[in-house]
């Protein structure tokens, strides 16, 4: 696409705002200038026929772990939001446990400033909540960042936030969407007594779901909840993990929640049957789980009680995962393959096609208030992605682009492809390469308690 040029986007299908219909896309600079379903070239536009493609607004995914600063072995931002970039995700939003933590509004603005000019995609930041920081907290103003992190679970060392009066204070005094990793830390860790009493030190994999138990995470996110409706807050509980969970979380209408809920891609697509193949690969926090789980978990994003589908990447190097079930860390990369794992679930039928923008790009527009993105619609920014459901992918360790070098899909060929990718209505990614442009901006994140 020529630098200045409008294009234009013909013959394409729309998935957007529930339904999908034939549609063309007129992008001029950084906006969607028009959407209709025939629209002519202006002259000296650059012309994409997408031939029957599905055309959406680019992956929000509003949980990754892109390893700046401090830990920049594992990944980057710039390595990291290529890949996002690859896989259709237009804008991430960066969780506060790197180094050192973003806990601090100074440490916030150092962040902001190592991403300026170097992210494929937009970024945006989270806060991180500790036990300690609440006046920090509170000096927040609405727009430094998308939301607080609050771990409320032993998943990250120090940033654990196991305070009663601290989590009475973040909930009640918060300015923004509290954000929780829920699960019950001494219920982990009592159970990890269990395991050592029973195999030493070499515990299998199977039992992380029976370690990072449902019942952890229920003792947790109940708790999680309650706070936030005590207080009148705004809380978004992350990767959720079990059917006992889901009757913590409405299906009214997202406009009407003040309380909503996120699944991450991995839980919908692996159960714990995958730990003996798999092992350290798909160990996370919190764990892949039952079977049930999973059924349950698809069932609450058909329903609505599950608002948004995010990745929570977490890369770390095959070294570092090649570890024992205790020294082996937790997380996995996901950034280049969630848009194509949701496009096979819609294909078996597990999810219709037209609820991928509504869970992946409509709601953490609408719960974080990113302005004018998440949807295509004249006037906004133009964040989009064309996919192919005709033209299979193949994922291997050579097409992996995480600097971490590994997939825990290699080998699982999808039914689609990420054909191209557009940022602020620049070409990121075609034809299976990236293009080179770092066309990432500061996300806007609007929204106030």
């Amino acid at each position: 696409m020529p630098e200045g040029r409008p294009t234009l986007i013909k013959n394409a299908r729309l998935i957007n705002e529930g339904a999908i219909k034939d549609a063309d896309v007129l992008i001029r600079g950084d906006r969607i200038e028009q959407v209709s379903a025939a629209i002519g070239a202006p002259d000296g536009c650059s012309v994409i026929d997408a031939d029957g493609k599905y055309l959406m607004p680019g992956m929000i995914d509003d949980q990754v772990h892109f390893r700046e600063p401090g830990m920049t072995h594992k990944g980057d931002l710039a390595t990291e939001s290529a890949a996002a970039a690859a896989g259709g995700i237009t804008s991430f939003m960066d969780m506060p446990n790197v180094k050192p933590q973003t806990v601090t509004r100074a440490a916030l603005a150092d962040k902001y400033r190592l991403a300026e000019g170097r992210c494929t995609a937009n970024y945006g930041f989270h806060f991180g909540a500790t036990n300690t920081n609440i006046d920090e907290i509170r000096a927040l103003e609405v727009g430094e960042a998308a939301g607080i992190k609050a771990f409320m679970g032993a998943s990250t060392g120090d940033m654990l936030v196991d305070d009663p009066q601290t989590l009475e204070q973040i909930f009640a005094h918060a300015p923004l969407i509290v954000l929780t990793h829920c699960e019950d830390s001494p219920t982990i860790w009592a159970n990890e007594s269990r395991a050592r009493e029973r195999y030493g030190e070499d515990v299998p994999f199977t039992e992380h779901p029976r370690i990072r138990s449902a019942e952890a995470c229920y003792k947790s996110s109940s708790m999680a909840v309650e706070l936030a409706r005590r207080h009148d807050a705004l809380l978004h509980v992350l990767h959720l993990t079990t059917e006992i969970e889901m009757d913590l979380f409405s299906p009214q209408p997202r406009a009407g929640k003040r309380i909503t809920a996120e699944v991450c891609v991995h839980h919908l697509w692996f159960d714990e049957s995958s730990y003996p193949e798999l092992g350290s690969r798909i160990k996370c926090n919190p764990a892949i789980k039952r079977p049930a789980d999973r059924e349950a978990l698809l069932a609450a994003v058909r329903e609505g009680r599950i608002d948004v589908i995010a990745t929570d990447h977490a890369p770390h190097t095959a070294e570092e995962k090649a570890g024992n079930y205790f020294a082996a860390p937790a997380g996995l990369p996901l950034v280049q393959h969630a848009l194509l794992a949701l496009f096979d679930l819609a294909a078996s039928g597990s999810i219709p096609h037209e609820l991928i923008p509504e869970r992946a790009c409509h709601a953490p527009a609408d719960i974080f208030g990113v302005v004018e993105r998440g949807y295509v619609r004249e006037g906004w920014y133009a964040d989009l992605v064309l996919v192919d459901p005709h033209r299979p992918y193949r994922v291997t360790r050579d097409n992996v682009l995480s600097k971490c070098g590994w997939s825990p899909f290699e080998g699982h060929e999808f039914s689609a492809t990420v054909d191209t990718t557009f940022v602020n209505g620049e070409i990121v990614y075609a034809d299976g390469e990236l293009t080179g442009r770092i066309a990432g901006r500061r996300l806007a994140c609007r929204r106030a308690r």
